[in-house]
């Protein structure tokens, strides 16, 4: 198959959209105006149901839905386009909302850049001790994108709020100073999106015995097993791929597919299931995540299906995150006590090579925190229920895995909901605080 992209400028070419209403064409080219819209023609020949296009969840998680949009930016943008304003004038409107949505959330840009040689690197993220991500300038796409995604804002072109580095030279650097490090996650956009002689040149410098980093794991974030299998399959430099990716682990590191699988459907074409075993071919492993998105996922005996599949595949459940506190959140999240409620009638409809997966876990400011239940205990004098939490990584290593309890709320979506459950502040509150003031006052010299 060969690739065929769709965006906001033509969009409107795509052959199914003739089942559907000029409103909903529309919503679709007002709210991707605002936030990125891009699906390939995979997703729209194989994935997607058009016979019940409006409920399928690969539709919902591939084309803008009007109710991302609050209602009056929803009507703001489209007023502007039944006015045929300008480029540039869709452009100051559409910033003027993004800016709203929490673009980069739990202190990315503020906390986790970190300096080389007097340079901050902007296309490094180092939040956790053990690993650094890595934002190769020319993965900063994807081949579909996901209405949920937390990093929208690399795609949207406000280039002051993306995370990319062209070269590796600062990046080897940075790694052989900070031994550290053992595991580095190209992240975008998505690195797939790469071709063949691109993605090489970052990942030679590794190869070299020469090297003085420690990196003992290679992990590589994406979602094409899901959007464009056929890169490993026919795409030209399909087989340049794999063999790179046997090179790496006959070299003797390991190499971990990052794979975001959003849904059950996903995972039952041809093509995915053969890129899936031409890479696991290789020698690498593939663990699987995805965020509980509302209106796409929001069901415990998918997420049991899906775990399940997975694991025949070959593949290895990893991660159910929290919908991020970013972008149309209010359209994706579901409340904590409902995410641990899918969560675990999930987790207990499958058997043990299933329960690898972690979760749920809120990839906040402090960490990962994953929530553990909802207990009752004695508080003020009667029996009252609390979020029971610990964080699977912190930005202090010291935090991982102590239990800590937070106030129950029905309504908390976010870490940022909840309150301590004892005192007035959470155990680990006071050097997060010392750790923001030091990064503000690192940001004010710079």
């Amino acid at each position: 198959m060969k690739y065929k992209a769709y965006q906001v400028h033509n969009f409107k070419t795509i052959p199914q959209l003739t089942r559907m209403s000029d409103e909903e064409k529309i919503n679709i080219e007002v709210v991707g105006n605002v936030l990125p819209f891009k699906v390939n023609n995979y997703v729209i020949d194989e994935l997607i149901d058009w016979d019940n296009y409006l409920d399928d969840p690969i539709f919902r998680l591939t084309f803008p839905q009007k109710e991302m949009l609050h209602p009056q930016d929803f009507a703001t943008m489209r007023e502007a386009l039944d006015a045929n304003s300008s480029k540039d004038e869709l452009k100051l409107i559409a910033d003027s909302i993004r800016t709203k949505l929490n673009p980069h959330p739990a202190g990315q840009m503020e906390m986790n850049v970190p300096q080389y040689k007097g340079e901050k690197l902007e296309g490094i993220q180092h939040k956790y001790e053990q690993t650094l991500l890595f934002f190769p300038s020319s993965g900063q796409t994807c081949h579909s994108y996901c209405t949920f995604c937390f990093r929208w804002a690399q795609f949207v072109g406000m280039d002051g709020l993306k995370f990319a580095m062209r070269e590796t030279e600062q990046l080897m650097g940075y790694l052989e100073e900070h031994q550290e490090v053992t595991d580095v996650l190209f992240t975008g956009g998505d690195p797939m999106i790469m071709s063949f002689k691109v993605f090489q040149q970052y990942i030679e410098p590794f190869l070299d015995p020469n090297n003085k980093t420690n990196i003992q794991t290679i992990r590589i974030g994406t979602k094409a097993l899901g959007f464009w299998p056929y890169k490993f399959i026919t795409d030209k430099d399909a087989q340049d791929f794999l063999d790179l990716f046997k090179r790496i682990v006959e070299s003797g590191i390991n190499l971990s597919f990052m794979a975001h699988f959003n849904h059950i459907n996903e995972l039952k074409t041809d093509a995915v299931r053969e890129a899936v075993r031409l890479i696991r071919a290789t020698g690498a492993q593939i663990r699987t995540q995805s965020p509980l998105i509302k209106n796409i996922n929001d069901n415990s005996d998918m997420w049991a299906e899906m775990w399940r599949e997975q694991v025949n595949l070959g593949m290895i459940p990893y991660y159910m995150f929290v919908e991020r506190d970013t972008g149309a959140r209010h359209y994706f999240e579901v409340p904590l006590e409902k995410t641990w409620e899918i969560f675990q009638q999930a987790y207990q409809q499958v058997s043990g090579v299933c329960r690898t997966v972690r979760g749920p876990s809120m990839s906040c400011t402090p960490g990962k925190v994953e929530i553990l239940g909802i207990k009752e205990i004695p508080l003020h004098g009667k029996m009252e229920k609390v979020f029971v939490l610990q964080m699977i990584q912190g930005r202090n290593p010291d935090w991982v895995n102590r239990p800590f309890f937070a106030k129950y709320d029905p309504e908390a979506r976010w870490m940022d909901d909840l309150k301590p459950a004892f005192g007035d502040k959470f155990f680990f509150d006071d050097e997060l605080n010392a750790l923001i003031e030091e990064a503000y006052l690192d940001s004010q010299s710079a």
